[in-house]
């Protein structure tokens, strides 16, 4: 019989496999407005960003309900908040990590103390499906023009911050880890600032995983089971990063397709893959805005 976990793990990856077989733009990529209210999904009780495979499963959730909001909360947190879930509405399961310690006897006749993950579902609703919480819907603010530049020169600065080798020119993006440099073409050459500030992110995933700083870049050929692995981590790594620094995300899907056959194969062959990459891939984004951020400021899990 199958544990629980396996479950949780196999009914999560069924959904995102079936979202890819769609044909429709991935639940990571998630072209926004230019809202304080859009964006990556964030806790209403802590008003932290969730993180791993949550972002995904909420990501799903928001495609499937045409939620705008970025807000979710447990009914108690929403209750706390100053508003009450609608009759009828349907909860989203997320995910809860916990470590546990149990004592276990060793061959020797000795005690040891281990630990091991206890995962289980836990019901958070968005802030849509309330009333009393209006305004934490998408749309409910205007911003000024000037935003945007904000935050594109945010992104410059998060990016110049971890004193990364970016050698600019050609037209070919990519991560070198023989020398540990990223190789990137001109801002001008690419269709939009959302295509640039992705693909950059992106190769930055890449730079984070060098054996100097997360130890994670694999020296694999093109098509291994590895090199695909690392490419969803980047691909996540950096759909997350501009979620991070309030920017939306390219609609240009043309390396996206060339992983997602072997993306859906290993995912149906194991449930644990996009976990482990979801969770890869936010670790590589904590990494990078570690350069930037203070210390009081770093993430968190959250749950509700």
């Amino acid at each position: 019989m199958a544990s629980q976990q396996e479950v949780i793990r196999q009914s999560v990856t069924n959904t995102i496999v079936e979202s890819l077989k769609s044909g429709d733009v991935p639940p990571w990529r998630r072209p926004w407005a230019l809202d304080p209210n859009c964006g990556s999904a964030r806790s209403l009780s802590t008003l932290r960003g969730y993180r791993g495979i949550n972002i995904l499963i909420l990501a799903l959730a928001s495609m499937k309900n045409q939620y705008r909001s970025r807000w979710w909360g447990s009914y108690q947190a929403i209750k706390q908040a100053g508003g009450y879930v609608r009759k009828g509405e349907k909860a989203t399961s997320i995910v809860f990590f916990r470590p546990v310690k149990r004592t276990v006897a060793v061959a020797s006749g000795e005690e040891k103390e281990e630990t091991f993950p206890l995962m289980r579902t836990f019901a958070v609703f968005n802030a849509q499906q309330t009333i009393g919480l209006e305004y934490l819907w998408a749309g409910r603010t205007e911003l000024a023009p000037t935003v945007m530049d904000e935050r594109y020169e945010k992104a410059d600065a998060t990016i110049a911050a971890t004193k990364a080798d970016i050698r600019f020119g050609g037209n070919q993006p990519r991560y070198c880890p023989s020398v540990d440099c990223i190789e990137m073409p001109f801002r001008h050459q690419f269709n939009t600032m959302a295509d640039y500030y992705q693909t950059l992110a992106h190769e930055a995933v890449h730079w984070s995983g060098h054996e100097s700083r997360l130890n994670r870049v694999q020296h694999s050929r093109f098509g291994d089971q590895s090199y695909a692995f690392e490419e969803l981590i980047a691909e996540l790594g950096g759909c997350f990063l501009c979620e991070e620094l309030g920017l939306a995300t390219g609609d240009n899907l043309e390396n996206h397709h060339a992983y997602l056959k072997s993306w859906m194969q290993s995912m149906q062959n194991d449930p644990r893959f996009i976990f482990q990459a979801s969770a890869q891939a936010s670790k590589a984004v904590d990494h990078l805005l570690s350069y930037s951020r203070a210390p009081a400021e770093e993430m968190e899990e959250v749950f509700a």
